[in-house]
């Protein structure tokens, strides 16, 4: 099974001053991520105004109820709409692009929606922080995008390379662009942990195969990378933290011991393992410890900010079936509740 897992809620290092003071806009601020990232940035990193934009109306006024703060602003827009974003990003220092159309099935049976949110958005996205003078922008990706085998991993491989290379349009201004790639996050909307929660009070879960492996990590060790990596970057590079394998029937065995399996076979679009970080890019990346940073092949380069790192020997693949660090059912039942 392979030594035990480490929490995968570690808090990262200092990054106090990453947001001090300063406006921070988050797209699809009303999502999972969205609400713990304003959480732990209220709570910790103290910006002047945190902005959500987002489309929900309804989520906006829970989320407007359930935190009462007074730096909180919302912004009902959605990435589609350029010029709602240029208005969004005036006199904001950093912006968190978290909005997109995220579950496979859904986009690969409206592919046209996915390429106007996940594509046409993150231009959007580029466009209105460069012309806007915002400083720096994260974009959040997806170990999907990594040799995409469905629309959704093809939309955000598309939009980490317009994030990248838009470090090329920006000139002799100020703004950095650069990506977050993770896997698989615990608890949030469409994970597979509330559909085995739901489905064992029938007393049969299903899997679609028995073999699949997946990186995990819970949503607060999601968002502190995220807040980390705004210290760290310097235009260009794509930030992948290490993270644990979990099987997906040690998760089944985690949720709904006592329930039946149906394995239902393989959905199109769905990989057995997933790559955080491919052969090819390997060749220019770097390892810093507790974390892999792809470096920009072409245009910007980061400078001495993240740390040089020690180079990936050729070959180097990233991928949560052969991953050295694995979570056991006993980490799972907590990471998921059940204890």
């Amino acid at each position: 099974m392979g030594r035990k897992g480490r929490n995968v809620t570690n808090r990262g290092g200092s990054t106090a001053n990453a947001m001090t003071g300063k406006v921070v806009l988050v797209t699809g601020g009303t999502g999972s991520f969205g609400k713990k990232f304003a959480e732990i940035t209220l709570r910790e990193h103290h910006p002047r105004v945190l902005r959500v934009f987002s489309r929900g109306e309804f989520l906006q006024y829970e989320m407007r109820q359930s935190f009462r703060d007074e730096r909180l602003r919302f912004f009902i827009g959605d990435v589609r709409d350029r010029d709602r974003l240029y208005r969004a990003m005036d006199g904001v220092d950093i912006v968190v692009h978290a909005a997109a159309l995220k579950q496979v099935p859904a986009c690969e049976y409206n592919p046209i929606e996915a390429i106007r949110t996940n594509v046409d958005g993150a231009v959007n996205v580029i466009d209105a922080a460069i012309d806007r003078g915002v400083g720096k922008v994260l974009a959040l990706s997806t170990d999907k995008a990594v040799n995409p085998v469905n629309l959704y991993g093809a939309t955000k491989l598309c939009a980490e390379k317009l994030f990248i290379r838009g470090n090329a349009y920006v000139g002799e201004k100020a703004t950095r662009f650069s990506c977050i790639r993770y896997g698989n996050v615990i608890g949030s909307r469409g994970s597979v942990i509330p559909m085995f929660k739901a489905q064992r009070e029938t007393g049969t879960i299903t899997i679609t195969d028995g073999r699949m492996t997946r990186f995990w990590l819970t949503l607060d060790h999601g968002v502190r990378f995220v807040i980390g990596c705004m210290e760290l970057m310097q235009g260009g590079e794509i930030f992948v933290p290490k993270l644990p394998s979990m099987r997906v029937m040690d998760l089944a065995k985690a949720i709904a011991p006592e329930c039946k399996i149906d394995h239902i076979g393989i959905r199109p679009g769905e990989k057995l393992h997933e790559v955080l970080l491919a052969e090819d890019e390997a060749r220019s990346a770097y390892d810093t410890g507790q974390m892999y940073v792809i470096r920009p092949t072409q245009g910007r380069r980061p400078g001495e900010g993240n740390g040089s790192g020690e180079r990936l020997p050729d070959g180097f693949r990233y991928e949560s079936g052969t991953n050295g660090h694995w979570l056991e059912v006993e980490e799972l039942r907590r990471l998921a509740g059940e204890e």
